[in-house]
Parts: structure tokens; C-alpha cells; sequence
């Protein structure tokens, strides 16, 4: 049995070079689905391409974390924002305040729950949640986002993973395992396996063999590696310090050898979507099996 491999791109809306590239990342490459930002500037782009191209995956991309603005108002959510009403740059922020006491899940729910309302407006159906920065591997946040996926009809939320030593690394691995508890036990289906995190913005052919090939999944088993494609010209990238090389990532999903190295470690492409199908042939399975132990 072949093992299905999900390949996201993120950050969907966040420019219209973004678009574009997400978009012939599909078409011509090995793309499967994609991650809309509610608050990107290029949102209402994005939302026709989509719509130009059903057999792309719709995720939800939601953040409390970022460069763009949130959707709502300070006084509607004054724990995301500072006196600006921006909200911080980094996660690290978002687990300070959550340390301490100063991230309302109220203030999460309103906001993630706009911007959900928002993606879902598009008209295409919505597969999957994940988040900005992954900030949905913190408790308080993961709860929200869980809570709105079930509520909303959508099947699969991302679950973060990190083969990384060192701090940052032991703290996502940590986080992982208590946020996948949380979704499981909310009926949410999960990839067995993850890449993606440790890899960002530098996910070039040679990297994304070498994320394949970290893969732990044994046959009929399922893996999401996401991405961040761009066009290596787009100039409205320039207002992001994030050092990420959005070309590189773009000719890394276009290029014929990645395709090859996916058919060559037995995956087969897919989407969100099949996970929610192998989970109700699972179902099915055990279902016979209960019935007919011998």
C-alpha cells in the first residue's frame, strides 16, 4: 500500500506573487494544497485564483502573529495587539503572554473565528486549519483553533512536528505530543508525520529529499510537508525580515527530480481530504473485524 504525502503551501494571500506562484506550484508541480491568510493583502486575489482552480486544496492559514493587521478592532481583542493594534511579530510573544497570563482565549476565539468566516467566504470548500508561526501548538490557542474546526464542518487540523536539538526544538516536540492528544481526542484527523517547520524558507530540491527521507511512516501511512513558495522577483516580499528563499522553494516544487524522489519513497499525492477516507475505511476495518474476530 502506497503512503500519501500532502504537500501544502503556505501563506496563500500573503502577496499576489504568492498566488501566482501557489497556483502553477499546483498546476506544474507537486503541490497539492494550500494555506489562505485571512488577513493578507492579496487575500481577494487569492480568493479568485481558488476559484480558478478547484482541484486545489483549501486550507485555513489563521494568525495572531504577522506583519498584516488583524481583522478586528483592539478594543475587540486587546490581548493579541500592542497600543498599535499590530499584532507581535513572533510566537515568542504569543507564549510570553500565554505564560503570564495575558492571552484571552476569548480575544483568540474572536479573532480566528473572523478570519475562519472570512476564508470560508471564498466558496471552496475549506479541507484543513493551521496556523501562522504554528501558533496553534500552544495550549490556549490550540484549543480555539480544535473548537472552530469541529464547529465548522472542517476534518483536519495540522500537527507541527520538529527533528531540531536544541531548545526550540525539544519545546515544539514537547508541544506536539500534548497538541495532538487535544485534537484527537476532538475526532480530528492528523498526518502521521510532519516536515516543513525546521525547513522554512529554504525548502530547495536537495532539502526536500532530505525532509522525505526523515519521514517516519510505514505503508498506508500519511505525512504533510508545507511549504512557501514565491517568485523570486516579487518586490512586495521585501517588507518581510524573514530571510526566506521563496524562488527557491518555488523551483524546488517544480522541478521533475522532487517528483521523482516522492514516486521513488513510495508516497502517492494527495490532500486533506483522504485522510478523513483512510480514516472511514479504518472504521470500516475494525467495524468487520468486531464482528468477526476469527
Amino acid at each position: 500500500m502506497s503512503r500519501l504525502l500532502i504537500v501544502t503551501a503556505d501563506d496563500l494571500g500573503l502577496t499576489a506573487g504568492v498566488n501566482r506562484a501557489v497556483q502553477r506550484a499546483h498546476l506544474e508541480g507537486i503541490v497539492t494544497a494550500t494555506s489562505l491568510l485571512a488577513v493578507g493583502r492579496a487575500f481577494d486575489d487569492a480568493a479568485t485564483m481558488l476559484r480558478a482552480t478547484p482541484t486545489l486544496e483549501l486550507g485555513a492559514h489563521l494568525a495572531i502573529v504577522g506583519e498584516d493587521p488583524p481583522l478586528l478592532s483592539p478594543r475587540e481583542i486587546p490581548t493579541l495587539v500592542d497600543r498599535r493594534g499590530a499584532f507581535p511579530l513572533s510566537y515568542r510573544t504569543v507564549v510570553a503572554r500565554g505564560l503570564t497570563g495575558r492571552l484571552d482565549p476569548d480575544d483568540v476565539r474572536r479573532e480566528l473565528g473572523a478570519q475562519l468566516e472570512r476564508v470560508l467566504s471564498v466558496g471552496v470548500p475549506v479541507t484543513h486549519v493551521d496556523t501562522h508561526q504554528h501558533t496553534h501548538l500552544w495550549p490556549a490557542v490550540g484549543d480555539v483553533v480544535a473548537d472552530l474546526a469541529r464547529e465548522h464542518g472542517i476534518g483536519a487540523v495540522r500537527l507541527p512536528r520538529s527533528r531540531a536539538r536544541g531548545p526550540v526544538g525539544l519545546g515544539v516536540g514537547a508541544l506536539s505530543r500534548l497538541t495532538a492528544r487535544r485534537l484527537s481526542r476532538r475526532g480530528l484527523h492528523l498526518t502521521d508525520d510532519y516536515a516543513g517547520l525546521d525547513e522554512a524558507g529554504s525548502l530547495d530540491v536537495s532539502r526536500f529529499a532530505a525532509a522525505l527521507a526523515s519521514l517516519r511512516t510505514g505503508d498506508g501511512a500519511s505525512a504533510e510537508i508545507n511549504a512557501h513558495p514565491s517568485e523570486p522577483d516579487d518586490p512586495d516580499l521585501g517588507r518581510f525580515a524573514w530571510g526566506y528563499r521563496w524562488g527557491d522553494e518555488l523551483a524546488g516544487l517544480l522541478d521533475p527530480a522532487t517528483r521523482d524522489v516522492v514516486a521513488a519513497a513510495g508516497y502517492r499525492l494527495g490532500g486533506f481530504a483522504d485522510l478523513a477516507v483512510a480514516a472511514s475505511h479504518d472504521e470500516v476495518a475494525a467495524s468487520h473485524d468486531e464482528k468477526d474476530p476469527g
